[in-house]
């Protein structure tokens, strides 16, 4: 499958017109966004109105300037945005996304804790995990000699079969790529890259 991801757009105008004409040009199946498409809301109808208007599915999750009220309202306005904080999205049939985003300043995410035990991951498809802090010790959160993501999303990857982690906040680790085990991890920035998987 190919999957179109990008995070961390942050309202430029430049980034917002480089994603269309890849996404028009590459076709994908998918788009993603990992979180903070906008910045503190602006135009986040119009964002989400003109990356949802190519007939393919563009799942999203909230970053650290979308509120989960204001973008699953701006979500609902389009047949092709999905709002996949705290859901899964399981309509292709051996691929299973599943999305958690907000925060990006804690070690640990309590509610992603809670929530992630009652998840029923299938095991016969492919699992993408979409979150926006990334999770912790790996290239994608180390910033000089430490690590700044999250060791609750490190654990669930850790100790489930996830094949690809999409994910951003940390601006400096842009375009960068890890492994944890078998775990594919990305970071594809504010210009997007195709992932197959």
């Amino acid at each position: 499958m190919k999957i179109f991801a990008f995070v961390d757009m942050h309202g430029s105008l430049t980034a917002l017109k480089k994603l269309v004409e890849k996404i028009k040009k590459k076709k994908p199946k998918v788009i993603v966004c990992a979180g903070d498409i906008s910045i503190f809301e602006q135009k986040l109808d119009y964002f989400i109105e003109r990356l949802s208007k190519f007939n393919i599915p563009f799942l999203i999750i909230p970053g650290n300037h979308e509120s989960e009220e204001m973008l699953r309202k701006a979500c609902s306005l389009s047949k092709d945005a999905y709002y996949l904080h705290g859901q899964v999205y399981d309509k292709f049939d051996n691929y299973l996304f599943i999305g958690f985003g907000g925060g990006g300043f804690s070690d640990r995410d309590k509610k992603f804790e809670k929530w992630s035990k009652k998840l029923k991951i299938n095991k016969d498809k492919k699992v993408i995990l979409v979150l926006h802090q990334p999770p912790y010790k790996t290239k994608l959160d180390k910033l000089d000699s430490t690590y700044a993501g999250n060791k609750s999303y490190r654990k669930f990857v850790d100790n489930n079969k996830i094949d690809l982690v999409i994910c951003g906040h940390l601006h400096e680790n842009a375009g960068k790529e890890d492994k944890i085990n078998k775990t594919f991890l990305i970071n594809p920035g504010p210009f997007g890259k195709i992932i197959d998987i």
